[in-house]
């Protein structure tokens, strides 16, 4: 019978299944325990560990003992969200140095929660203690998140559901799986003042190739962002570029990078 919690090795890579509960008592198939699964870790010697993570998550203290096990093994870690990977299990789901999330896909966070009882300096300190419980979680998400620590505390207080392109913003993940390479935003100014410049509007409105050498550009643009950078420096600005393009060419280069 196949179960929701397995680990397959094969060749240099492993395949690392969490369908199920986090807890330190296994009881069912798809129940994952730290030290169950820590057995299974020490003894791989692989390359790669695929982790594919399908779980409302589980006990706090045996997320974190997992999420450490994959952090510390030698082997490159790709954690991929299939799923629901929520509480503890979005722990788990911080410890790959690539982090995978499926269009249709979920990390949910929040605050660590238990049962109490008692008088009212016991309850006072159990409210204390999962304060400090819950920073544990906060450390391991901080590894990796691109926002503040009070961020985030907002979005745990909030018991979040994060979507994947969210997740990929706030540093969660780092790709959405089935996402289109050619909608991937671009944050090299340089390249799109090259693309601006090789191609100009003709009178019928469309966009034909330039007439100015593309090496040209190039060269003038990387001129260009040398100079920006010495005048932070406070250093004397390069010569112009030679040789000097004819004079209409001139004028729309100087143009358009006075616009900048």
């Amino acid at each position: 019978m196949k179960k929701y919690y397995q680990l397959i090795q094969n060749g240099m890579s492993a395949d690392l299944y969490i369908y199920g509960d986090i807890t330190s008592f296994p009881w069912y198939e798809d129940d994952v325990s730290s030290f169950t699964l820590s057995k299974e870790l020490e003894a791989l010697e692989v390359e790669n560990i695929n982790c594919y993570i399908n779980s409302y998550g589980g006990e706090v203290a045996e997320g974190l003992a997992i999420y450490n096990q994959l952090k510390r093994h030698a082997a490159k870690v790709t954690t991929i969200c299939d799923g629901f990977a929520c509480s503890a299990a979005s722990v788990i789901f911080m410890a790959g140095d690539e982090r995978i999330m499926n269009s249709a896909s979920l990390l949910m966070i929040h605050n660590a929660w238990s049962y109490a009882n008692g008088n009212a300096e016991e309850l006072r300190k159990q409210a204390d203690d999962l304060e400090v419980i819950t920073q544990a979680s906060i450390n391991a998400y901080m590894q990796s998140v691109t926002i503040t620590e009070a961020e985030l505390k907002t979005l745990m207080d909030a018991e979040s559901w994060i979507l994947p392109a969210d997740a990929l913003a706030m540093g969660f993940a780092t790709t959405i799986a089935d996402e289109p390479e050619n909608n991937q935003a671009s944050q090299s100014v340089k390249n799109q003042m090259v693309a601006k410049l090789t191609f100009e509007p003709s009178l019928e409105n469309t966009f034909v190739q330039s007439t100015i050498p593309e090496e040209y550009l190039q060269k003038v643009i990387d001129d260009a962002f040398a100079k920006f950078s010495e005048a932070e420096k406070q250093i004397e600005p390069t010569p112009e570029p030679d040789p000097i393009p004819e004079p209409a060419q001139e004028n729309k280069l100087k143009k358009f990078l006075s616009s900048l």
